[in-house]
């Protein structure tokens, strides 16, 4: 199971049908397992490998893509680190905490779960991560409070991104996929606020 990095239970048992799921809970007391949620476990030893966090929070609640303020942070476009690894899911809104992070994931409806890429990392693996320009519209459209100037200024996002790597083409182009009146309405706020 290592080579897998996180599993499920599932394929335990499609690998050992008689497998006592008890052992399960004395490997995770004793530290040779990290239980990710229930029925999903990873091994310890992928701590130390970068990457792995934002690849777990794809495996172990799907479908689901990182977006959000997470994805917002690693382009750089918004200053804070996040301590929170944020995700979008077709699935319920949840969260959970294991030894890797904190991770939450916030609901969209099935036909909004578009614009994301598979990033490469480490062993030959990928993470679903959102453009910028989706993170950005779920932000929007998720946090229905950035619906005026202030709080659109106090996103802090970075002015540079905004004006020179940012496609705004691509973000009305999802922007109407969403057919949110209200959406519109803050996008057409962003841009003023940022003079894009």
């Amino acid at each position: 199971m290592f080579d897998f990095a996180c599993f499920n239970i599932y394929q335990i048992y499609a690998w050992k049908p008689d497998f006592d799921r008890n052992n399960l809970t004395r490997w995770v007391k004793k530290g040779y397992l990290a239980r990710l949620r229930q029925g999903y476990f990873a091994f310890p030893e992928y701590k130390s490998k970068p990457g792995y966090s934002l690849y777990f929070a794809n495996r172990i609640y799907k479908p689901s893509y990182i977006s959000l303020h997470t994805a917002l942070s690693f382009y750089g476009m918004i200053p804070e680190a996040v301590v929170q690894i944020t995700s979008v899911t077709s699935l319920k809104t949840t969260s959970f905490a294991n030894d890797f992070g904190e991770y939450s994931y916030k609901t969209e409806k099935e036909s909004l779960m578009f614009g994301f890429d598979l990033k490469p990392m480490a062993d030959n693996r990928t993470i679903q991560f959102a453009t910028p320009e989706k993170a950005l519209l779920d932000l929007l459209y998720l946090y229905p409070f950035y619906n005026n100037e202030q709080e659109l200024q106090e996103l802090r996002l970075d002015e540079d991104y905004m004006h020179e790597d940012l496609n705004k083409e691509l973000l009305l182009q999802y922007t109407s996929k969403f057919q949110s009146k209200a959406l519109e309405q803050r996008v057409t706020l962003l841009f003023k606020t940022y003079d894009l």
